[in-house]
């Protein structure tokens, strides 16, 4: 049954009443599943179904739940049923769910756990929640490289499970320095006499513990690993990184760009109260009103040569719209291209030279074509003429805005993501506009 299937039967079953049939569907869902129907429902239905979520798999299915709904559930949730829930939980997913919660309700989940576990706990919440060590779990498997193959397959005997995703073995020295990595297909094909410093892969290197999340996902991205080594300041092993967290980071992240170009939180719940959505898009609404009186406001100061020449308010949206596009167009390329580490110092100025290039051969090709239009149009070859030139000056302007916005907004630690988009209309509004009606009220009047 798919996702939607599931959400018809579910609000067919709410609607006559019978939760027992809400609880037999969510137990042959995962719990990915799940939490995907329980953001698609309105609050009130959610929170009947989340009632017949069974206790154990309630906190697997808070890890899959966006921040907000996350809180609101959990907070339904009796104490003692949040950290039988919690219990159940890797020691990384346990983490992000005590990061989330109110402090107090943290720290009391944090206190139920284990001596042991509670060490492990306070050691990965210590560090950024977008860092190597935040994302890291404390399962990794560490082997002495001085013993032998068959040594090491006694002892992987003798533990009950491996850890989810394990694909590999950290190899230390006597003092715990991370050597390599020993992969799980070359140890149960290598000479049971020789040693794992024989065998180990000294270049799967470690991942220092305060390396940015996006440069852990480029690491996984370029070396195919599904899991590696987190190392702290003196190189030894304090956990390890699996495929499956850095597939949530890349995800969260690609949600998190995509809700922020338009002014919103990657986080909020899609059923919000009207009240709480409105104030938080309203920032955002305010913000393009002023860039929206910046255009206006230039607009304003050739009022005489508009009501003179009627043509150019008809034409004007053209010269606007170009540039709003080709520069989003080079926006979009260096935002993407600084998310992946490809734009950097050493090649920022090949990049601007780039941009520039194509707006100036794609400027020539459309404002030759709009100018013919336009001349077609209005019979006037001065208005054409005019207008070809404002369309070239805003394609290069635009592209110039397109690439520096974000490489200034990145120096500034603000996502470029975010306001890159606002900016950039603002300068193309105004740069064509001023052009159009500036060459207009030279050349035409």
């Amino acid at each position: 049954m798919s996702n939607l299937n599931h959400l018809e039967a579910i609000r067919i079953a709410l609607s006559h009443k019978k939760l027992k049939r809400v609880g037999k569907i969510l137990h042959r869902m995962h719990p990915a599943k799940v939490a995907g129907l329980l953001e698609a429902l309105p609050p009130v239905e959610r929170l009947s179904v989340w009632s017949m979520v069974e206790t154990e798999r309630a906190g697997r299915i808070l890890t899959y739940l966006h921040d907000e709904i996350r809180v609101a559930l959990a907070l339904e949730l009796d104490l003692e049923d949040l950290i039988a829930s919690a219990q159940h939980l890797e020691l990384d997913d346990r983490v992000d769910l005590i990061q989330t919660l109110p402090s107090d309700l943290g720290n009391k989940l944090l206190r139920a756990s284990s001596a042991s576990q509670r060490k492990q706990l306070e050691s990965m919440l210590a560090y950024p929640e977008d860092s190597a060590g935040g994302l890291m779990d404390a399962d990794a498997i560490q082997i002495r490289a001085d013993v032998k193959v068959s040594t090491v397959l006694r002892y992987l005997r003798l533990l009950e499970t491996l850890p989810a995703h394990t694909d590999m073995l950290m190899v230390v020295d006597r003092k715990g320095h991370y050597q390599g990595g020993l992969r799980l297909s070359t140890l149960v094909t290598a000479d049971l006499d020789r040693a794992v410093a024989d065998v180990l892969d000294a270049d799967i290197a470690g991942i220092a513990v305060t390396t940015e999340g996006s440069d852990v996902a480029r690491l996984f991205q370029d070396h195919d690993l599904l899991s590696a080594p987190v190392v702290d300041e003196h190189n030894r092993v304090i956990g390890r990184i699996t495929v499956d967290d850095v597939v949530d980071l890349i995800r969260e992240d690609s949600d998190r760009a995509l809700m922020h170009m338009a002014g919103l939180d990657d986080e909020a719940d899609m059923f919000a109260p009207v009240l709480v959505s409105s104030r938080r898009r309203a920032v955002w609404l305010g913000i393009n009103l002023i860039t929206a009186f910046s255009a206006a406001w230039v607009i304003g100061l050739f009022q005489a040569t508009l009501e003179q020449l009627v043509a150019l308010a008809v034409l004007m949206p053209i010269v606007a719209s170009m540039g709003g596009i080709a520069g989003s167009q080079t926006l979009t390329l260096v935002i993407r291209g600084l998310a992946l580490g490809q734009v950097q110092k050493g090649n920022i100025r090949i990049l601007l030279n780039r941009e520039l290039g194509v707006s100036i051969l794609n400027g020539l090709l459309w404002a030759v074509v709009i100018a013919l239009l336009a001349v077609a149009w209005f019979g006037n070859w001065g208005l054409g003429a005019v207008l070809g030139s404002a369309i070239l000056i805003n394609l290069l302007c635009a592209a110039l805005a397109g690439w520096a916005i974000p490489l200034i907004l990145d120096r500034m630690g603000i996502d470029p993501a975010l306001a890159g988009s606002v900016i950039l209309t603002t300068v193309t509004d105004i740069v064509g506009f001023f052009a159009f009606l500036g060459l207009a009220s030279v050349l035409l009047l």
